[in-house]
């Protein structure tokens, strides 16, 4: 088991900090990803972040009412081994392509 630390994502339009309104997890709760996993208040809205992955839920770092800044950890899951890490591909080095073949004019 791993453990992997949510931070605060950028929520866009210079915004530099969220106030949590409300967490919609709990400590110990199990997770699915894109499931709603609580709701901040910006200088401009009240938005409710999704969760990035599937997990147990280790930590809540920031109780109801806390506020943190962009990039503070915000909430702490528990996954599997293969889980962990980066989500995605990491894409290989290959000898680049020519897509396009440009002649010269003729006169």
């Amino acid at each position: 088991m791993a453990e992997v630390t949510f931070p605060l994502p950028d929520l866009g339009e210079g915004l530099i900090s969220a106030k949590v309104l409300e967490w919609l997890v709990a400590e110990g709760d199990w997770v699915e990803r894109n499931a709603p996993l609580v709701e901040l208040e910006t200088t401009k809205a009240a938005v409710e972040i999704p969760s990035p992955q599937s997990g147990r839920v280790a930590r809540l770092h920031v109780a109801d009412g806390g506020e943190l800044s962009v990039g503070d950890p915000l909430v702490t899951f528990t996954v599997d081994d293969d889980q962990a890490g980066i989500v995605g591909t990491v894409p290989q080095e290959r000898k680049p392509k020519r897509r396009v073949r440009l002649s010269l004019p003729e006169d």
